[in-house]
C-alpha cells in the first residue's frame, strides 16, 4: 500500500469550512483504493501571521518540505483588516508568493470546465455557451512581473515613484512552452498562445521561444493572440478554446475571465506545478464576508483534490470519478447559496452538506 504525505493549509476566510470537506473526499479516497493519506494541518496567510508571527512560518515550510503534495486554502482577509498586518507579510507577499518561490512551481494548470447541464451558472447565452465550455489555461508562474526587481522612492524633484520590472529568460520561457504543447498533444492538438508583442519587448522574447519550442511539437497547431482579443474572445466564443498558455500577470487576469464566464471562481481549482513538488488550490479567494456561514461552495476545493489525485498521485480514474460526483451533485438540483439566486428553483444546502453528498455520489461509482 501506497503511503502519501499531504499537507493541508486551510488558509483564511471560508478556508477551513471548504478544506473540511475536501479532507472528507480525501479519506473517502483512501477507503477505496489501496493507499494512505497523511493529513497534516498547517498555519498559513493572515491567520498565521496573527498565530505565529508569520504568513509562512517555519513549521509549516517543514511541513510543506516533508509532504508529498500540498493542498491549500484560499488566503487573505478584507482591505480594511489587511492594514494590520506589515505590507511585506500580508498573504500574498509574506507566503503565497514565497510558496511558488520554494517549491519553484512554474507552471499553474486552471480548467475551465462548465457542462452543458450545468451551464445555467454561466452569464453567457445558451447560444454562446453551445455544448459547455471546457478549457485550460496554463500561466507562467514565477516570472514575469511579479517575481522581478521592485524599486519605490523619492525623485529629485520630490515626486514619489515606482518601478516594477516584467522579467523572462528563455529557458523559463522554453519549460512553459514544453508544458503548454505536451497538454495540447494530448487534447485538441492546438495551442493558444497570448501576448502582446505589439507593444511588450517581453512577449516579443515569448513568441520566438514558443515557436522554437513547437518545432518539435509538429502535430501541435499554435495559434497566436493577443492578449486583450483574448479576452474579448473569451465572452463571445469561448468554445474556440482548448489550452491557452501566457505569463504571470496575464494568466492572472484571464484565468479569472474565465471564472467569470462559469459565473464564479467557485467553480474553478487549480493545479500548480514544480519540477518535485506541486499544490493544489481553489482559484477563488477567502470571502471573508461569508467564513463560518457554512454557505460557500467546496466544488473548486473538490476539484482541486481530484487534480492531485491526477497530476501528483496517477489516480486518473478516481479523479475522474471525483469531478462527476460533483456532477451529479449539480444535476440533482443541489447547490449552496453563493452560488445561487435566492429566487431559483436550486434546493439549498451548505457547504458541508455539499460535502455529503459528493462524498455519497463517489461512495456509488
Amino acid at each position: 500500500m501506497n503511503t502519501y504525505k499531504i499537507a493541508l493549509l486551510d488558509g483564511d476566510g471560508i478556508g477551513p469550512e471548504i478544506m473540511a470537506e475536501a479532507a472528507k473526499i480525501l479519506k473517502l479516497v483512501a477507503q477505496r483504493n489501496r493507499v494512505n493519506f497523511e493529513l497534516e494541518n498547517g498555519a498559513f496567510g493572515a491567520t498565521a501571521y496573527f498565530s505565529h508571527g508569520n504568513s509562512f512560518p517555519d513549521e509549516t515550510k517543514a511541513l510543506c518540505d516533508s509532504a508529498d503534495a500540498i493542498l491549500k486554502g484560499p488566503i487573505g482577509l478584507s482591505h480594511e483588516e489587511s492594514k494590520r498586518i506589515p505590507v511585506d507579510m500580508q498573504p500574498e507577499r509574506g507566503a503565497l508568493l514565497p510558496l511558488r518561490r520554494r517549491y519553484d512551481t512554474f507552471a499553474n494548470f486552471r480548467p475551465v470546465y462548465l457542462p452543458k447541464d450545468i451551464a445555467h451558472f454561466s452569464p453567457l447565452k445558451a447560444e454562446v455557451i453551445g455544448d459547455g465550455i471546457d478549457f485550460v489555461i496554463i500561466r507562467e508562474l514565477v516570472g514575469g512581473l511579479y517575481f522581478g526587481k521592485k524599486e519605490i522612492g523619492v525623485t529629485k524633484g520630490g515626486k514619489r515613484f515606482v518601478t516594477e520590472s516584467l522579467e523572462y529568460d528563455e529557458d523559463q520561457i522554453a519549460r512553459i512552452a514544453r508544458v503548454a504543447f505536451e497538454t495540447a498533444q494530448k487534447r485538441k492538438g492546438v495551442l493558444h498562445n497570448i501576448h502582446k508583442s505589439n507593444v511588450l519587448k517581453s512577449s516579443v522574447l515569448w513568441n520566438e521561444v514558443m515557436e522554437e519550442v513547437g518545432r518539435d511539437f509538429p502535430e501541435v497547431e499554435i495559434k497566436n493572440i493577443l492578449v486583450d482579443a483574448a479576452a474579448t474572445y473569451l465572452c463571445l466564443n469561448p468554445a474556440q478554446f482548448d489550452v491557452m498558455v501566457m505569463e504571470n500577470m496575464f494568466g492572472d487576469i484571464l484565468s479569472d475571465q474565465g471564472g467569470g464566464i462559469l459565473g464564479s471562481l467557485g467553480l474553478m481549482p487549480s493545479a500548480c506545478m514544480g519540477p518535485d513538488k506541486a499544490y493544489y488550490e481553489p482559484s477563488h479567494g477567502s470571502a471573508p464576508d461569508i467564513a463560518g456561514q457554512q454557505i460557500a461552495n467546496p466544488y473548486s476545493m473538490i476539484g482541486s483534490v481530484a487534480m492531485m489525485m491526477e497530476m501528483s498521485f496517477g489516480m486518473e480514474s478516481e479523479a475522474r470519478n471525483i469531478w462527476q460526483a460533483m456532477k451529479s451533485v449539480f444535476a440533482q438540483g443541489f447547490s449552496t447559496p453563493d452560488l445561487s439566486r435566492p429566487d431559483s428553483e436550486v434546493k439549498m444546502i451548505g457547504t458541508n452538506g455539499f460535502g455529503d453528498l459528493v462524498a455519497e455520489e463517489l461512495s456509488k461509482l
